[in-house]
Parts: C-alpha cells; structure tokens; sequence
C-alpha cells in the first residue's frame, strides 16, 4: 500500500468527526499563510523605507522624508509621518512621543490581527478529535453488545479506528498550530521592536537638531 492509499484509508476509518477537523485546518492554514507573507513583506518593506528615510532625517530634509513615505503604505512611513507632523508646531519630545504613539497604536492591530486564531483553531480542534474518539468508542461498547460473537472482534477493531484516528489527526494539526502561531508572534513582535527602535532614534535625531539649533541661537 503506497502513501495516497494510506491517508486516503486513514481519512476512510475516521468517521464523520474527520471532516470538521479538516475544515479547522484548511482555515487555519489559510491563516498562517496569508499571515506569514503580510508579516515578511511588512518586515522586508519597513527596513527598506527606513534605509531610505533615515539619511534624509539625518540630513533634516523632514518634507523629502515625509514626501517619500506618502508614496507606499509602509508601517514605518506613518509612524514618522506622525512624528514630522507634529515638529511643524511648538512641541516638546514628549509631544512627539506622543504623536508617534498614536501611529504605533494604528499598525500594531493589523500586525496582530487573526494571529490567535491558530491557537484557538488548535484548541477547539483538539476538542474535536476528543469528541470524534469519545463518540468511536461509544459505538465500539454498543456495537460489541448487540451482535453476535464472530462480529465482535472486527466491530470493535472498526469503532476503535475510529477513536484513535480522530486523536491522531487532531494532534497531528494542533501542535503544528500552536508552533506556528508561537512563531508568527514572535514575528509580529520582532516588527513592533524595530518600529520602537526606529520611533526612538527619530525622538533622539530631532532633539540633537533642536540643541543644535539652540547653540547656534546662543553663539549668535
């Protein structure tokens, strides 16, 4: 027997319960999918505007920089856009972190956003399984009860199956779940960190300016 044949008994012994299982990981691979490619291009598009923005900042071309990061829906690109607001009023660096924090509360929820469904997703279809071999064994005590003694071997081999495979399919799907949605978490952490680093050395670049600005005032 090859492998198609094998999964393809395996899916046949599992009973009805093997069918909402599936549908649970066919939604939580689309998830993890769609997931890790909004979180890799977020991260790849990020470090590659920031590159571009950062000399131009340093160079106090603020219009230039703010000018570039209107041109693409970058994370990064709002969050100083934020910031470069609010330099062309009075402000203080707290009124700066201020504003810039109000662009990372915008971003970080679409960053987060259908992560924790994996973990429920593998939740609830542990439970699944749990209720698909609850049910097979049921059917394997009624069936042995009810029939006569030749039948009973091969009813209960059958009920059994089912029991096993429903476990063995739910956990086959929830660890891979629970590791995957560990590891789009730790992505989506590793994106806000880089954000905060950036938001910082923006706060940190604005103010070396301004004392700057005051040293020469004082000089004069």
């Amino acid at each position: 027997m090859n492998a198609f044949d094998t999964v393809v008994k395996f899916f046949q012994d599992s009973g009805m319960f093997i069918y909402p299982s599936i549908l649970i990981m066919a939604l939580g691979l689309a998830v993890a999918i769609e997931r890790f490619i909004f979180l890799h291009r977020a991260r790849t598009d990020n470090r590659r505007m920031w590159d571009k923005m950062l000399p131009l900042l340093q160079g106090g071309r603020f219009d230039k920089a703010q000018a570039l990061a209107s041109e693409a829906d970058v994370a990064i690109g709002k969050i100083v856009t934020y910031g470069i607001e609010r330099l062309k009023a009075p402000h203080r660096r707290d009124d700066l972190d201020a504003a810039m924090e109000e662009g990372m509360m915008e971003i970080v929820p679409r960053l987060e956003k259908r992560t924790h469904y994996l973990a429920t997703f593998a939740n609830v279809i542990t439970l699944v399984g749990l209720l698909g071999t609850i049910i097979g064994l049921i059917k394997a005590f009624t069936a042995v009860s009810n029939v006569n003694p030749a039948e009973k071997a091969e009813l209960l081999a059958a009920s059994i199956s089912i029991a096993m495979n429903n476990t063995a399919f739910a956990l086959m799907v929830a660890i891979p779940f629970l590791l995957i949605h560990a590891f789009l978490q730790a992505r989506a952490t590793e994106i806000v960190d880089s954000l905060e680093a950036a938001k910082i050395s923006f706060l940190n670049l604005t103010q070396r300016m301004n004392l700057k600005a005051e040293v020469r005032r004082a000089g004069e």
